[in-house]
């Protein structure tokens, strides 16, 4: 960051500290609350530990060196390990004073990865014991692999099921078997290579290599169909229906965890940015937002007001993916591109005195959802980290 002016690198720096403080401030007994505590968060239930949100901060919180936030860290992860379900599902959250867990309407898949992704983390910095969560972590697994397609090796769901939990992606999903090719590469478990295979012929059918399998062959000719390549992997493919909206954080996700080669992370890239994607602030989650006319809409995508174009998971501004937008770019070697993204983002959380914002509408800016969301946190800190690391060593040196 040797490039970015005095004023550029105290934000940087103003950034980090408030940061830390949030994460600290949003800590309770048992774990790390997806924010901070106001009547509209309490309301809305983000006074909880959400295994998604937690797992993100505890790859900021673990290593940290604050006191508090290390034994945060683990506190969290104990809390969702102590309200699992029988069958091995995480929950989406919990109460903090563990009285409570949901799963979601149709079910909420990637807390589990998250969850495991978190202790795998743990255990790299040697936080934890290894058999600390070893009985929790072998049913989470199994629950996974119990919707495991046994030829694709890729995990099946509902809609709405994940994280873009009003948008109307399913049956192979892009952003889910991303996490679910990390945690295989993590664990060790079986067919990682076949996930990886599966995972770049159905979610970039536009290749000119066959895959072999003749149900995988039929899903790239429905995938193809009337389509030309975006140059980015499709959001979802189910049967003859697909999704090319352009998911950024599934994308990214896929560069981040060894999932794309250099040629198709370059074009990830690329197309981001000549969407504009990360203007003024990083970063709009999709590319081209559904309309209400789309033959993808559903109804329920309008509820509470949040999913209609540029807004919510549906075109809105996200910082905390925005981070994992800067790590991807500091893993690529764009350094000085991540560095004036990483000013940007700082700049988004500042917004309205340092209000961590959940996201923002992708075109007007209004600021919406929860403020002091942890996670806005977590990510600056890991995504400032990545860029630090990133740098040349002469640049580091200065």
């Amino acid at each position: 960051m040797k490039d970015l002016s005095p004023d550029d690198r105290a934000l940087i720096a103003q950034c980090e500290q408030a940061s830390l403080d949030l994460l600290v401030r949003n800590l309770s007994p048992h774990g790390i609350l997806a924010a901070s505590r106001t009547e509209a968060a309490v309301a809305r239930r983000y006074t909880r530990i959400f295994g998604r949100d937690a797992a993100i901060c505890i790859m900021a919180m673990a290593g940290s060196g604050v006191p508090a936030l290390e034994e945060g860290a683990i506190a969290s992860v104990q809390a969702l390990a102590d309200q699992q379900a029988a069958n091995g599902q995480i929950p989406k959250y919990v109460d903090p004073e563990g009285q409570d867990a949901d799963f979601w309407y149709l079910g909420c898949i990637d807390a589990t990865l998250w969850w495991l992704i978190a202790i795998d983390h743990l255990r790299g910095l040697g936080r934890v014991p290894g058999g600390r969560w070893a009985a929790g972590e072998a049913l989470a697994i199994q629950w996974l692999l119990a919707q495991e397609h046994q030829h694709f090796r890729l995990l099946q769901q509902n809609e709405a099921s994940d994280w873009a939990d009003i948008m109307p992606r399913s049956g192979f999903v892009l952003y889910t078997n991303a996490l679910w090719y990390e945690v295989k590469r993590r664990f060790g478990l079986a067919h990682t290579d076949a996930t990886k295979h599966h995972f770049n012929h159905l979610f970039n059918p536009f290749q000119r290599d066959l895959p072999e399998y003749h149900r995988a062959r039929l899903l790239r000719h429905y995938a193809r169909r009337g389509r030309r390549d975006p140059g980015m992997y499709l959001s979802f493919v189910n049967l003859s229906v697909v999704g090319d909206e352009g998911d950024v954080f599934g994308n990214v996700l896929a560069i981040q965890s060894g999932l794309a080669d250099a040629d198709m992370a370059s074009s990830i890239v690329q197309r981001i940015g000549e969407a504009a994607a990360s203007e003024p602030w990083p970063v709009r989650v999709v590319l081209h937002p559904l309309s209400q006319q789309h033959p993808l809409w559903r109804p329920y995508m309008g509820r509470h007001q949040q999913n209609y174009l540029h807004q919510y998971h549906n075109g809105g501004i996200w910082p905390f993916v925005g981070g994992f937008w800067l790590m991807v770019l500091a893993q690529l070697g764009l350094h000085d591109q991540a560095s004036a993204e990483l000013v940007k983002l700082a700049r988004a959380n500042a917004h309205d005195d340092w209000r961590f914002t959940e996201w923002f509408h992708g075109k007007t800016l209004a600021p919406m959802g929860m403020a002091g969301q942890s996670w806005n946190a977590a990510a600056f800190l890991m995504a400032s980290k990545a860029v630090r690391d990133s740098a040349p060593a002469a640049a580091r040196a200065g």
